[in-house]
Formats: structure tokens, sequence, C-alpha cells
């Protein structure tokens, strides 16, 4: 990959449009496009405050980065009950949760 900043380009209706058709079709009726975008927002404020987004890319650790998934879905279950946006199983944040990861997968985010 260059050193170009364009090399992958995150598009937030993109990832909902790809977690929207990962989900199970039991689920896709339950999340709209502003419930997929809030979980999103909070998955990342959760990465934000445990530092995970800014590891120096320049380092010379290899290694990758670790999220306990349970944490990260207990936190986004709590959040979304908090701010009153609804309330949600871990199995269906979970989903939400991996289709995202498979989202910036497939446009080589992590790379």
């Amino acid at each position: 990959m260059g050193d170009n900043k364009n090399d992958f380009m995150y598009d937030e209706d993109d990832s909902v449009a790809y977690i929207q058709n990962y989900l199970p079709q039991e689920m896709k009726d339950r999340f709209s496009k502003d419930d997929i975008n809030y979980i999103v927002d909070v998955m990342y404020d959760f990465y934000d405050s445990k530092d995970n987004l800014d590891k120096d890319v320049n380092s010379s650790d290899n290694d990758e980065i670790e999220i306990d998934e349970d944490e990260l879905v207990t936190y986004v279950i709590k959040n979304a009950q908090k701010d009153g946006v609804g309330e949600y199983t871990p199995e269906e944040i979970t989903f939400i949760v991996q289709g995202e990861l498979e989202y910036c997968e497939s446009i080589h985010l992590f790379e």
C-alpha cells in the first residue's frame, strides 16, 4: 500500500449497506440506517476510549490490536440504553460489530 491517504475510502453509507446485507434475515428489519450508524459511532467511541486507533502505525510492533469483543458489545448496549436509542441483545450487537469489521476488511482499512 502506498503513502496516499486515499488508498482506502471509508464510506458511512457503504458501511451501513454492507452491515444491512450482513445481518441475518430475521434481524434486517430490526435496525434502521440511523440505528446502525449510531452503533458504529459508539463502536469507534469505544476504540477511542481504549486508544486503539491512536497506535503508532510506524512502530516496529506489528502485533494486531486486540479488542475484547464482549467488552465492546456491553459498551454499545449500555450506551444505547443510556441514550434512549434502543435495547439490544448481545447477539444483535455482535452481528453489527462483525459486519463493520468485515466491511473494513473489504476496503483494506486495516492493511
